[in-house]
């Protein structure tokens, strides 16, 4: 292992911003807004405040494959919350997220409003909402939660530890690097032996499972985010190819790729969503130009 300067923590932790990186905007050692402002509200009875993030992903897509199916109660209308702007720390949002971290949803379709945090809690309450994608028997309900929680939990070793790493650290480690390189490739396994046995995660169907895990693995191993594939050889992991690509084929999974949008292809970004038209008539390449700031 390489040599390299040791830190040595003080005996009180204080916190600097500018040590933060690119993410000096979004983070911070307390909790609360920052600043007032209501969440607008539209016109259906779901309100999502998002972001086009594998996170946000799980949800918009959710939504999409729910209206594919006949579930016209499930409309809804998609508003987005720019991070790096800090919209996730005004009092609107904090009131829906106390976290302050996409995504957030408020169902608006009953007597009071109920807010839901946690993308894998927004799609258990969807899926029970609208009695679809997570099964109702015993064993089959058991293996679809078992594979959500484990993207809830092994995630942030994805995120928060390779990618951070590996793309995003002011400096590269190697200790980080090869430390969360290891346990992202034993996840990889785990998806590849599960879904050797299995077409989806839970069993013979597509559930909420799938839509979880898909933003995050099959973007990497379609070399989506961290330009790591190389260094993962995510080629190797041919089951989880297969099932990407099964699932990318999905015309709602394509459409809840597009929902918040902000990177990419214009014609991929739908910034917000609030009618099922707007994905022929409001992607990115078919508005105007916002004019130049003088």
């Amino acid at each position: 292992m390489t040599e390299q300067n040791e830190y040595v923590p003080p005996s009180i932790w204080t916190w600097d911003k500018e040590s933060g990186g690119r993410f000096a905007n979004i983070n911070r050692p307390i909790a609360g807004p920052t600043h007032d402002k209501d969440l607008p509200v539209g016109k259906h009875p779901l309100q999502l405040y998002s972001l086009g993030t594998p996170n946000g992903v799980k949800v918009t897509v959710m939504l999409e494959e729910l209206l594919a199916a006949g579930h016209n109660g499930a409309e809804y209308d998609a508003w987005l919350i720019n991070i790096g702007d800090g919209d996730q720390f005004s009092s609107g949002f904090v009131g829906a997220n106390p976290n302050s971290k996409v995504p957030a949803l408020v169902d608006r379709s009953g007597s009071e409003p109920i807010r839901v945090f946690e993308s894998g809690a927004i799609l258990i309450y969807l899926a029970e909402k609208f009695g679809a994608f997570l099964p109702t028997e015993t064993a089959k309900r058991a293996e679809t939660l078992s594979w959500l929680m484990w993207q809830m939990g092994s995630t942030p070793f994805l995120g928060g530890g390779f990618g951070h790493f590996y793309a995003y650290a002011p400096t590269k480690q190697e200790y980080p690097i090869n430390r969360y390189a290891m346990e992202v490739k034993r996840q990889l396994d785990v998806l590849d032996r599960r879904l050797a046995e299995s077409e989806y995660l839970g069993g013979a169907d597509y559930t909420i499972a799938d839509m979880a895990v898909w933003p995050w693995y099959g973007a990497l191993v379609k070399g989506l985010v961290y330009d790591a594939g190389e260094f993962l050889q995510v080629q190797d992991y041919k089951h989880v190819q297969r099932w990407t690509d099964q699932i990318a084929a999905r015309p709602a999974v394509k459409r809840g790729r597009m929902v918040n949008r902000v990177t990419g292809d214009p014609a991929s970004q739908l910034h917000e969503r609030h009618d099922a038209s707007d994905f022929d008539l409001r992607t990115q390449d078919k508005l105007a130009p916002e004019p130049a700031a003088e």
